[in-house]
């Protein structure tokens, strides 16, 4: 209804913002700030593009361009023009379709230059200009040896540095090939993804996932194993905002993770697919495919994946017996899971005018999964004798599938990129079902039935404003409108009928709107310093409604969110920056629910309907440093937080009977403690002995410490945990890189919870074919097979130790096959539309 209702006014919108510009820019000249802007001209004007406008004094420089070898024009060759006498570049353009450019310049003494990617460069000396003159036809060749140098540029800059981000390419680590976007993260310095899929921002798992700078359904409502199924060749780069500026959601006290996805904009037809195998069993293909003509880029991303992932976890729980011996409790679980993935994203992109764009997008994903859960339990007393057993099996099947529309309107204004306006609209609807069928020692015992169905609405909009060379202004509005309604259902197989248990059964209907304005301020002094203050102002209207209970509670709050942006420059290679933002996490609506779900028949989980958001200040000071062949980026943080979200057990006094004897039923609620300090340092370093060898490694040492007291109990805790990355890649004879990855995450603590370190190893080879047209793939996940997460939990009645491990040792084998696609280099990207892209000072 929101859909049908709001697509006919945004379309009247745009059409009047267009065609209220379309007189003055049907007469003037093409004008194009720089040549990531130019690439956005108008196909059908088959006028050459200029980068300044036309003055009074200025003479016109024509020519035209051809590839030496075929004849025909090269379409966005650059020409520039270096001026002797002021040592500077005056101006230049770029080439039209047919290869013709023509420029307005000043007279004067120049040096002139004719590019094209990976074409040899011609130059003319020390051109007298003072009349308007056509000076002829360049033919270009072909550069081989320039091919191969955009390649090794493109896999050195793995990295870009902006003043509120990290930009992080990923196209080149062998390790992810035929892998998932999961695979991908956990890749990225400061990421972290445990065994169970669980995201985590330098130690800390409150992050926001962005995908193109917006929430997504790509994500879905279990964000978790939506990540697991998303191809990772699907990814171009990913974003680690660790100081969010005030233009991005307050929503996560970590930062944010904001994944862009491959979307080409090069003239005619051009793609790559991707198929792979492995074992554990899997299979999938996928693709992306992009065909711009004229004034339309159409665009799509699909892929198909079905994959096994066999994992197995035991615990040993000790009982503390205040009437009698202490008793033990073995349990042994071995999942067998397989999941089969469909998502795809076709889109179509007009280019309206040389400054307006529109693009619209269909997102469908469809994914079914199946986990056969085996549970074998064992009681022993205290001097070993088995008192009981009893087996559990529980057969999970679970649908999710998630629709998405999306509206982009894009308008630059004057012919400059820099200012410019845009708006989004998107509508999201998800709906996940779980459903399984438990049985006991063999016989049927629970069915359990967790429907969940989530509508989103998100209207956004910027507008940017240059105020000068180096300053810009810039303010905008994000609405997110979200419902989500949960109806979870647990039936007891009793005397040959299924009974309803009214103390669990109950439908949630959880409801959150954000409305958010910003504005913020930037600028850069003497090519040194630079700065970007901000101010976000948020409205949150929350309602929990539990229908079972008729019961409606509602929550209103306001909030300011202060964002501060500074960098200096040493030099070209060494800065210094500083950061400091409010961010907030807000509940979940499984976090208020006060109805108990079950994960087995002793352990319940519980809401709070209580419970608040919890607020963070950040500081983030960084320094970076480029040295010969080696690259240094370093940080320090410090973070405080109130009203930490911990999640706490308690025995509840009920018992389940499991194998004949009374069990102590345990729960897990989320709660609010007073405070957390979290403090930390990491740093990335890279080092480049040659062309064939690439060494990188990235260690973060993180210190938690949580005060706070609940029903007179202290749950404060002091934790100090790391992880450390290192990553190896060689080019061996033959050309076949070799990488070598190996992670360890550091031991950790919290009040109730000690776990210990875990290490993995991942190995791959990969070969070029076809003219680089194509890559075969071999990569081991898990090498030794020891990611594996090792826990003990103390509390005053138990003490207990578990061991996971969600998948085991895996092997992929995948094969990439490229048409009319080129390796670029760094920077030649420069698309619109992609979300947060603007205001990047380099750091």
């Amino acid at each position: 209804m929101y859909k049908l209702l709001l697509t006919p006014i945004i379309t009247i919108f745009f059409c009047t913002l267009v065609n209220s510009q379309s007189l003055s820019e049907k007469s003037a000249d093409s004008k194009i700030s720089n040549l990531t802007n130019a690439n956005f001209s108008s196909q059908n004007d088959n006028k050459p593009t200029t980068l300044i406008p036309t003055t009074i004094n200025d003479v016109v420089i024509s020519g035209t361009v051809f590839d030496k070898e075929t004849k025909d024009p090269l379409e966005y060759a650059t020409i520039s023009f270096f001026n002797k006498s002021e040592n500077k570049i005056e101006t230049g353009g770029i080439t039209d379709s047919k290869g013709n450019f023509s420029i307005p310049i000043k007279a004067g003494l120049y040096d002139i230059s004719i590019e094209y990617i990976s074409y040899k460069k011609q130059t003319i000396l020390n051109r007298v200009i003072n009349k308007n003159e056509n000076i002829g036809a360049f033919y270009l060749d072909i550069n081989l040896e320039a091919l191969q140098v955009v390649e090794i540029i493109a896999e050195k800059t793995t990295v870009e540095l902006k003043l509120d981000k990290k930009i992080y390419n990923v196209g080149k680590d062998l390790t992810v090939r035929g892998g998932t976007v999961s695979d991908v993260l956990d890749n990225i310095p400061s990421v972290s993804v445990d065994v169970e899929g669980n995201v985590a921002l330098r130690g800390n798992d409150n992050v926001k996932i962005l995908i193109n700078g917006k929430p997504s359904g790509l994500v879905g409502l279990n964000s978790t194993d939506a990540l697991r199924q998303l191809p990772a060749e699907s990814i171009e780069r990913v974003e680690v905002i660790t100081s969010p500026s005030a233009r991005y959601d307050a929503e996560g006290t970590a930062g944010i993770l904001n994944i862009i996805l491959r979307r080409s904009k090069l003239q005619g037809l051009n793609g790559a697919v991707t198929t792979n195998v492995g074992y554990p069993n899997s299979a999938g293909i996928s693709g992306n495919i992009n065909y711009r003509t004229g004034d339309f880029n159409f665009f799509n991303t699909t892929g198909y994946s079905y994959r096994e992932s066999p994992g197995k976890s035991i615990t040993k729980t000790e009982y503390f017996n205040e009437s009698g011996p202490n008793t033990f409790l073995n349990e042994n679980r071995k999942f067998d899971r397989n999941s089969r993935g469909l998502n795809t994203n076709f889109g179509v992109e007009w280019y309206i005018t040389d400054s307006a764009s529109l693009t619209t997008s269909l997102l469908y994903r469809d994914s079914n999964q199946n986990q056969d859960a085996t549970n074998s339990i064992r009681e022993f007393d205290n001097v070993g004798n088995i008192l009981n057993t009893s087996s559990r099996f529980d057969p999970e099947k679970s649908t999710d599938k998630t629709t998405q529309y999306s509206l982009n309107f894009d308008k630059i204004f004057d012919g400059n990129s820099e200012h410019k306006l845009t708006f989004d609209f998107q509508y999201e609807s998800s709906d996940e079902d779980e459903k399984s069928l438990i049985s006991q020692d063999g016989t049927e015992a629970e069915r359990v039935d967790t429907y969940e169905q989530q509508d989103n609405i998100l209207l956004q909009s910027d507008y940017v404003l240059p105020i000068g060379e180096k300053s810009q202004f810039e303010l905008g509005y994000r609405g997110s409108f979200n419902t989500l309604d949960t109806d979870y259902t647990l039936e007891f197989y009793n005397n040959g009928v299924y009974e309803l248990d009214t103390n669990v059964s109950n439908n949630l209907v959880y409801r959150e709107y954000v409305n958010a304005a910003y504005t913020q301020f930037g600028s850069k002094i003497k090519n040194k310093f630079s700065f970007l203050f901000g101010l976000r102002m948020e409205s949150t209207r929350i309602s929990i409604n539990q229908i079972t209970t008729n019961d409606l509670k509602k929550k209103n709050y306001e909030s300011l969110f202060p964002t501060v942006n500074l960098s200096y420059e040493f030099s070209e290679n060494q800065s210094l920056t500083f950061g400091y933002n409010r961010r907030i996490s807000r509940p979940r609506s499984r976090f208020i629910n006060p109805f108990p779900s079950r994960s087995s028949a002793t352990n319940l989980f519980q809401g709070n309907p209580d419970i608040d958001p919890s607020f963070a200040n950040k500081i983030d000071i960084g320094y970076l440093n480029r040295f010969g062949k080696t690259t240094l980026n370093s940080s320090i943080y410090y973070e405080h937080a109130t009203d930490v979200f911990t999640f706490i057990t308690e025995d509840t006094g009920q018992t389940a009977l499991v194998g004949g004897t009374e069990v102590p039923v345990i729960k897990r609620s989320p709660i609010n403690l007073a405070t957390n300090d979290r403090y930390g340092f990491e740093f990335t370093l890279n080092f480049r002995p040659s062309n064939k060898w690439n060494l990188n490694g990235n260690f973060n040492l993180f210190k938690s410490i949580t005060n706070g007291f609940y029903n007179n109990v202290d749950y404060g805790a002091e934790n100090l945990s790391w992880f450390a990355r290192l990553n190896n890649k060689y080019t061996l004879p033959g050309k076949i890189d070799w990488q070598t990855r190996v992670m360890y995450m550091g031991p950790s603590e919290d009040a109730q919870n000690k776990s210990k370190g875990m290490l993995s190893t991942d190995l791959a080879f990969s070969k070029d074919l076809f003219n680089d047209r194509a890559s075969l793939a071999f990569n081991v996940s898990d090498l030794f097979n020891t990611r594996k997460r090792q826990t003990t939990s103390t509390t005053p009645t138990f003490v207990s130790y578990s061991e996971f491990q969600w998948r085991q040792r895996s092997f992929n084998l995948s094969f990439t096959y490229r048409f009319n696609q080129k390796k670029k280099k760094d920077g030649e990207n420069g698309g619109r539309g992609n979300g947060g892209e603007d205001f990047e000072m380099q750091g």
